[in-house]
């Protein structure tokens, strides 16, 4: 029996508890479909040989919504040059959002170069300078970006660095790249991927908090 097999274990026996304690099923495999439905989102379109699994959901769909929360793999390269990357994803479809498309992840120095020579758009907040610093924020819509960014978004983001968040119409999705969190981590990231659902949704509610 191989390390890799035993720690796999370890992990699905890991993530059924916090499952159970969040009042969550867990499923080990994608047996919905979901990459199909993800497909548009830019996490979604990197590499190849991509596998959802180790999926907590809701045992029921609650105000129109349905949540799912999993690890994720794919691959970029070959041969020599294979990489795999791996993240655990908050995934929610809800009725209540109504998100232009958009990206948000963690501005590196080339993003800045990129944008100062026109290649890249980034949309910056004059009034919060440390979350345009730590942020690249890119939609077509830019109007009703910097809607649904509100302050409380802003400064959420201002203090939680290195994630990322996409939205799409009634789809949100919300991971830090290539890291796949401990079933321990995973509660709170639960709590974080509500809490941004409560201000993005358009009837906010203290229900989430």
């Amino acid at each position: 029996m191989s390390i890799f097999s035993d720690r796999k274990r370890e992990r699905i026996s890991n993530l059924k508890k916090v499952a159970y304690e969040l009042d969550l099923n867990f499923t080990a495999s994608d047996e919905y479909g979901l990459i199909a439905l993800l497909r548009d989102f830019a996490l979604f379109r990197r590499g190849h040989s991509k596998k959802i699994y180790n999926i907590l959901h809701q045992k029921d769909e609650w105000h129109q919504s349905k949540l799912h929360l999993f690890d994720y793999k794919y691959v970029i390269g070959g041969g020599n040059n294979t990489r795999v990357l791996r993240q655990t994803v908050f995934f929610l479809q809800s009725k209540q959002l109504g998100l232009p498309q958009f990206l948000m992840k963690p501005e590196h120095f080339f993003h800045r170069i990129g944008n100062y020579l026109g290649w890249k758009q980034d949309i910056d907040f004059a009034e919060f300078p440390e979350f345009s610093k730590q942020y690249l924020l890119q939609g077509e819509d830019e109007e009703m970006v910097r809607y649904v960014m509100t302050n409380d978004m802003l400064n959420f983001f201002t203090v939680e660095k290195d994630w990322s968040l996409e939205g799409i119409n009634y789809f949100l999705i919300f991971y830090a790249h290539n890291r796949l969190l401990s079933p321990k981590a995973i509660i709170d990231f639960y709590n974080k991927g509500m809490y941004l659902f409560d201000l993005l949704r358009q009837e906010p509610s203290d229900e989430f908090l």
